[in-house]
């Protein structure tokens, strides 16, 4: 073995990881079905293997970040060392690799490739706990390493989660930014005051977690009676200024179902029941 750490996979991704090695003083085998790819490495001062095989008997510890897991597990061949998977997929996915006899780490990688190498950035890993332990200060140089314990699915599933948490984020931003500017307003303007609101946002998450494990939603704050109110109002100013009224329209119809079943003096918490009634 001659190097640190072996990449498999150099799209936008697996490039930007080998790169972080690479400045971090790591010794970096790359590979990647297109050989040219693995130019500006080298350039770096990685070592090019000619197979996935090779790549994967250069270094004690083996990052892929290739297509997808079908993809992996055609050029899997790792008879010891340790392999810590980035590539995207579903926890029932990890779960399954984690069963063919590698020391496994699966991962999820919260940042974009500039914010690879980054301390703010993180990398979320679940799996081999003893595996984790022994690659923590290698993957540091990714990105801060958090650890989600020794279900190899949990990266993944938290990985998605988080995903969905920014999808609903923006288009909850791109929505209100249609709102404004059908009136004149410019989204420049807007968005200081948009991303000023998401602090206290992120406080009401953090004070109903606690109320979505007992499964107790006191409407303290404000009660769904109260939010249905207002949400007529915003689905009312989407369809006067013929802004797509889809999402406040969702929002709507949770808040009327969860009134309607008895619950509106609860707080907004209490949607994660009907949430949990899709299951």
């Amino acid at each position: 073995m001659q190097s640190d750490v072996a990449v498999l996979g150099l799209g936008q991704m697996g490039s930007a990881l080998a790169s972080a090695f690479l400045r971090a003083g790591y010794r970096v085998t790359v590979w990647n079905r297109t050989a040219a790819k693995a130019t500006p490495l080298v350039a770096e001062g990685a070592t090019a293997a000619a197979t996935a095989a090779e790549a994967q008997r250069s270094a004690p510890v083996v990052v892929a970040c290739v297509l997808d897991y079908p993809a992996l597990t055609e050029i899997l061949d790792m008879p010891d060392g340790i392999l810590v998977n980035l590539t995207s997929g579903s926890p029932e996915q990890a779960r399954e690799m984690a069963t063919r006899g590698v020391r496994y780490l699966d991962g999820g990688i919260m940042t974009t490739p500039p914010g690879v190498g980054d301390e703010r950035s993180m990398i979320l890993y679940s799996g081999d706990q003893k595996a984790f332990a022994e690659t923590e200060k290698l993957l540091s140089a990714l990105a801060e390493p958090i650890n989600l314990g020794a279900d190899p699915g949990l990266a993944a599933l938290y990985d998605t989660a988080l995903l969905g948490i920014m999808w609903a984020t923006l288009t909850g931003w791109l929505h209100a930014s249609a709102l404004v500017t059908a009136d004149g307003a410019t989204a420049a303007h807007f968005t200081p005051l948009a991303t000023r609101w998401l602090g206290p946002i992120a406080g009401f998450i953090s004070t109903y977690a606690s109320q979505v494990d007992a499964g107790s939603y006191p409407g303290s704050d404000a009660t769904i009676d109260v939010h249905l109110a207002t949400l007529n109002h915003l689905v009312h100013a989407s369809d006067v200024r013929k802004i797509d009224s889809t999402l406040p329209r969702l929002l709507h119809d949770y808040a009327r179902r969860a009134v309607e079943a008895g619950h509106g003096a609860d707080g907004w918490a209490r949607i994660v029941e009907l949430l949990r009634a899709k299951a």
